[in-house]
C-alpha cells in the first residue's frame, strides 16, 4: 500500500498519538492555542519593529528575522500536527513529506546561525559601544542575516536531497507527528552512513560553530560588564543581553537533545521511546517560538512601550 508495481514509495503514514487516543483532543487544543499565540506574539513583534523608527537598529532587525523564522517554522509543521490529531493514521505523500521536512530543517538551521549573529551584535554593542554604529552598519548586519538564511537553506537542501535518495522498501510508518528527518532515516532499508556523516557535519556547522561563537562572545561580554564601575551601568549592560541569552539557552538545550547525535536505523528503540522523542520534538517546535516574543517583550523596555502604543494602551498605561 502506497507503492507502485516497482516498489517506489509513494506516501508515509504518521502515527502521532494514535496509540493514545485519549490524549489527542487535549494535545490538539493545547497545540492550537500555542500556535495562535505564536502567530499573534511574533506578528505583533514584527509589526512593532516595522512601525517604530527608533527600533530600526541591527538588534531589532535580527529580532524581526527571528520572529519571522518562528512563524515560518511553525507554519511548516503545526498544521500537519493538528491534522494528525484528528486522523488515526495520517497519510502524507512522499513529495509532501520531503517539502515539509525541507522547510522545517531550513528554518531550524537558519535560526541556529541567526542566534550566533545576534550574539556578535551584542558583543559589539557591549564591548565596543562607541564604534557600534560604524561596525554594525547596514552593509554589515543585512549580509549577516542573509548569510544565516543562506546557510540554513543550503544545509536543508543537502540533508533533504540525501534523504530523498534513500530506498524505503520495508515500512512507511513514521512514529512522529511530522516528517522529521531522524524518524525518516530509521525507515530506510539501506546504509545511511553517508546521511549520518552529513548530519554530523551539519551539526558542526549550524549547531557547534554558532554555539561556540555565542559562548566566546558572552565570555567577553561578561568580562566587559564586570569592569563597569557602577552597579546601574552593569544592570543596563546586562539587560541588553539577557533576553537573547535566555532565548539561546531555551533553543539550544532542546535542539541539542534532538539533533546532536544522529541515530542509525538500528537504534530505533521502542514505540514508547519514539513517542517520547516526538513529544520532545513537539515541545521544541512549538514552545520555543511561543516563548521568544514573550521573553523579548518582558525583558525589553523599548519593546514593551512600543507594543503598548501599537495596541492603543498608551493612555491607560499613563493613567496607572
Amino acid at each position: 500500500m502506497g507503492r507502485t508495481n516497482d516498489s517506489v514509495l509513494r506516501e508515509f503514514v504518521l502515527t502521532g498519538l494514535s496509540a493514545h487516543p485519549e490524549l489527542q483532543t487535549v494535545f490538539f487544543v493545547l497545540v492550537l492555542c500555542m500556535y495562535l499565540m505564536i502567530l499573534l506574539g511574533n506578528g505583533v513583534l514584527i509589526s512593532v519593529i516595522i512601525c517604530y523608527s527608533h527600533l530600526h537598529t541591527p538588534m531589532y532587525f535580527f529580532l524581526c528575522n527571528l520572529s519571522f523564522l518562528d512563524i515560518c517554522y511553525t507554519s511548516s509543521s503545526v498544521p500537519l500536527i493538528l491534522d494528525s490529531f484528528l486522523t488515526v493514521r495520517k497519510r502524507v505523500s512522499f513529495s509532501g513529506c520531503m517539502v515539509q521536512m525541507f522547510l522545517s530543517f531550513a528554518m531550524g538551521a537558519t535560526e541556529c546561525v541567526l542566534l550566533g549573529m545576534m550574539a556578535l551584535d551584542r558583543y559589539v554593542a557591549i564591548c565596543y559601544p562607541l564604534r557600534y554604529s560604524v561596525i554594525m552598519r547596514q552593509g554589515a548586519y543585512i549580509p549577516m542575516a542573509a548569510g544565516s538564511w543562506a546557510a540554513g537553506i543550503v544545509d536543508s537542501v543537502v540533508q533533504t536531497s540525501l534523504a530523498m535518495q534513500l530506498p524505503f522498501c520495508a515500512d512507511n510508518v513514521i512514529n512522529h507527528f511530522v516528517c522529521e528527518i531522524l524518524a525518516i532515516l530509521k525507515l530506510a532499508c539501506a546504509d545511511i552512513s553517508i546521511n549520518v556523516i552529513s548530519m554530523a557535519g551539519s551539526n558542526l556547522i549550524v549547531l557547534v560553530i554558532p554555539l561556540l561563537v555565542i559562548s566566546i562572545s558572552y565570555i567577553f561580554i561578561v568580562a566587559t560588564i564586570l569592569r563597569i564601575p557602577s552597579t546601574e551601568g552593569k544592570r543596563k549592560a546586562f539587560s541588553t543581553c539577557s533576553a537573547h541569552l535566555t532565548v539561546v539557552i531555551v533553543f539550544f538545550v532542546t535542539i541539542f537533545f534532538m539533533y546532536a547525535k544522529p541515530k542509525s536505523k538500528s537504534s530505533a528503540g521502542t514505540d514508547n521511546q519514539d513517542i517520547i522523542e516526538a513529544l520532545i520534538s513537539l515541545l521544541y517546535g512549538v514552545m520555543t517560538p511561543m516563548l521568544n516574543p514573550l521573553i523579548y517583550s518582558l525583558r525589553n523596555k523599548d519593546v514593551k512601550i512600543a507594543v503598548r502604543n501599537l495596541l492603543g494602551r498608551k493612555n491607560f498605561s499613563d493613567g496607572i
